[in-house]
């Protein structure tokens, strides 16, 4: 792999979890898809772990006021089970076994998205059960892709939150998921001077897409926007796809 190639993938890969953080959050699960065309799924997860949770300090910041406790209080503690799961089966999953689970993610949501479009239902309340099970499952795709998201937004999206609400919900859960997972990715595959070198060096563009994100949030309309962002994710899901199957 050039490393011109690898520097603009990776930059774009930044760009996208700041542009997440600044107001765009379905963008940030495009990240992971996109390094792992260039690189091991599991390297991918690690080496954006910091650009995460430096975004998530100012996102928490902003909506430390704005969240749903009794939806946090269910979402955490199964979102804990999940990383663990996630940690203990990481090195029993190989990387085209990674790579098909983070493009079925990303199939899956966007279909979800797409066939559900139109529909109108009622607010419901929040669910312990159904909270248990898609909290365990969004803090088990997050540590194996940082794709936490679809799987979060299938239990909170029919509750209606106010928009302040649910993106707060999301940004402080997925914050404390992010610290959650520094032990178990340096159990797995230790830091080194190289690789916070490399996240050090994608900072900028990581603070480049927040404010990118917060631009286009208020200039561009949310559903074109978002047709976009799900066609590109749609696409590079199944690239991995089809990646894993052939090989």
């Amino acid at each position: 792999m050039e490393i011109s190639q690898y520097l603009v993938i990776a930059s774009c890969a930044a760009v996208l979890i700041g542009m997440s953080k600044g107001g765009l959050p379905l963008v940030g699960m495009m990240s992971v898809p996109l390094l792992s065309l260039v690189m091991s799924p599991l390297k991918a997860v690690v080496l954006l772990l910091p650009l995460y949770i430096i975004s998530d300090v100012v996102g928490v910041w902003l909506y430390r006021r704005n969240f749903s406790l009794i939806n946090l209080k269910i979402l955490v503690p199964a979102s804990m089970l999940g990383i663990l799961i996630g940690w203990f089966t990481a090195s029993m999953i190989s990387d085209l076994t990674i790579k098909l689970i983070i493009g079925l993610v990303g199939v899956s949501f966007c279909l979800q998205t797409w066939f559900k479009r139109g529909q109108v239902d009622s607010a419901l309340p929040a669910s312990v059960p159904k909270g248990a099970f898609w909290g365990a499952v969004s803090g088990f795709t997050s540590f194996i892709a940082h794709a936490g998201g679809p799987p979060f937004q299938v239990f909170i999206l029919p509750q209606k939150l106010p928009k302040a609400e649910f993106a707060g919900t999301a940004t402080i859960l997925f914050a404390i998921i992010n610290v959650a997972k520094i032990g178990p990715y340096q159990n797995l595959s230790p830091y080194s001077l190289d690789d916070l070198r490399d996240a050090l060096v994608l900072v900028p563009f990581a603070f480049l897409g927040t404010f990118l994100g917060a631009y286009l949030t208020k200039r561009i309309a949310d559903a074109w926007f978002f047709k976009l962002v799900q066609a590109g994710l749609f696409l590079v899901s199944l690239k991995l796809i089809w990646d894993a199957i052939r090989g």
